[in-house]
Order: C-alpha cells, then sequence, then structure tokens
C-alpha cells in the first residue's frame, strides 16, 4: 500500500510520556505479595504492554491469589500507582517539546493506551496535558487490548484520519505490533533495557527518546 504523509501522531502513555515502568514494577509487587503470591520484576515485564485487568486476569489464573479478590488487588494497585505518579518526576525526556511543535503544524493528536481512565485522568494532570490530545482511548473497555490493533484503530477513527495516515510512538513490542497490524507507521522508543531486542525490527525507526526524533532522518512529515 502507497504511504501517505502523516496527518495524525497517536502516542502510547506509560514509558513513552511518562516514565511509569518503574512504579507499576513497584505497585504490582506490592500488590501481589499483599495478595498472597510471590512475585518479581521479571513477572511485571513479562506483561508489559498488556491491558492491567488482563495481566491481573492472567497472575489469578496462574497463581490464584490467598488474600484478595481479582477486583481488589487490581484497584489497590492502581491507587498505590497513581498516588505515586503524583508525586514522582515521571514526564519523559522531549515530551512537551514535541507536543508543542506537533500542535504548532496543525497535526492532530491522539493518545492510544492499555492504562484504564483513571491512570490517564491522573498522567494528563501530572503533564498538564489535556490540551494536547484530540482523542484518548483506552483500551480498557474495549474487547481486545494490545497486541490487537483496536485500541489505535479507534483512535484513527475518532481523529477522522485514515490508519495509513498515523504515526504511532510506542515503548513496547505489543505496543509495536498492534501499530503496524493497525497499517501505521510506528516509532519504537524502547527503554535501554531492551532498547537491542530484535522485536523492534519491524519498526519504521527505533529512537533512544523523544528528543532524538528530530535528529533523526526521517521523512514521516
Amino acid at each position: 500500500m502507497l504511504k501517505e504523509s502523516v496527518k495524525a501522531v497517536i502516542f502510547d502513555m506509560d514509558g513513552v510520556l511518562v516514565d511509569t515502568e518503574p512504579l507499576w514494577r513497584k505497585a504490582m509487587i506490592t500488590g501481589f505479595l499483599e495478595a498472597g503470591i510471590d512475585f518479581t520484576e521479571d513477572d511485571c515485564k513479562s506483561t508489559t504492554g498488556q491491558r492491567f485487568d488482563e495481566v491481573v486476569g492472567y497472575w489469578h489464573k496462574k497463581r490464584p491469589f490467598k488474600n484478595k479478590t481479582k477486583e481488589q488487588l487490581h484497584d489497590d494497585i492502581i491507587e498505590d500507582l497513581c498516588s505515586m505518579i503524583l508525586s514522582e518526576n515521571v514526564e519523559m525526556k522531549g515530551v512537551h517539546s514535541m507536543l508543542q511543535r506537533i500542535k504548532e503544524n496543525g497535526i492532530k493528536t491522539g493518545l492510544a493506551t492499555s492504562s484504564n481512565h483513571k491512570i490517564i485522568k491522573t498522567v494528563l494532570k501530572k503533564i498538564n496535558g489535556h490540551d494536547y490530545f484530540h482523542s484518548v482511548v483506552s483500551a480498557e473497555g474495549l474487547q481486545f487490548g494490545k497486541p490487537h490493533p483496536e485500541v489505535f484503530l479507534l483512535c484513527a477513527q475518532n481523529l477522522g484520519v485514515h490508519p495509513n495516515q498515523c504515526l504511532v510512538f510506542e515503548d513496547s513490542v505489543n505496543g509495536v505490533i498492534a501499530a503496524k497490524a493497525a497499517m501505521m507507521r510506528v516509532v519504537a522508543v524502547p527503554d535501554p533495557l531492551h532498547f537491542h531486542d530484535p522485536r523492534f525490527s519491524i519498526a519504521d525507526l527505533k529512537i533512544e527518546n523523544l528528543e532524538k526524533f528530530y535528529e533523526s532522518d526521517h521523512n514521516f512529515f
């Protein structure tokens, strides 16, 4: 398919706009231990990019919780995470300069994330990001989470832009797969530990942080 010029930029949230992955791991390890099961950093990383209700369901099936219901554990971890987001310095390098530049160029901007609405609201408050996004979509209420493309397709639909006119910024392999499945171009922004993961080779560009985007030899716009 002929690639058209980019008319919309869609951002993932966790790991792209905000460095919440360490906070997620901290909240998850604490929460799962309180639920009575052993949980490690590697366990956290194994489900990166997936919807959190799916994560809780997956681990409950694999290691049934002893002290909490799935719903209690889910809500407790989300509450703990939101408190940490508001108290920590979580904004990723280059976020506001990129959002402002995209806005000045008249390009539509969307947010498509696996996180639920409470976390989205907390993050947008933290980074003063409400004025930048024309569409904000959570996979929480959708039939499928990433790596299914549904959340990206819905975001593009809300923006009134064809998927092949969208550029996505993603940090996870699941997110990159979802965006490519949606027929979108993808810039991967992996964390340093996963930067050399060969699975990111399907992305159209890979950069260390958002500031590097305008230093790259790209032709997306």
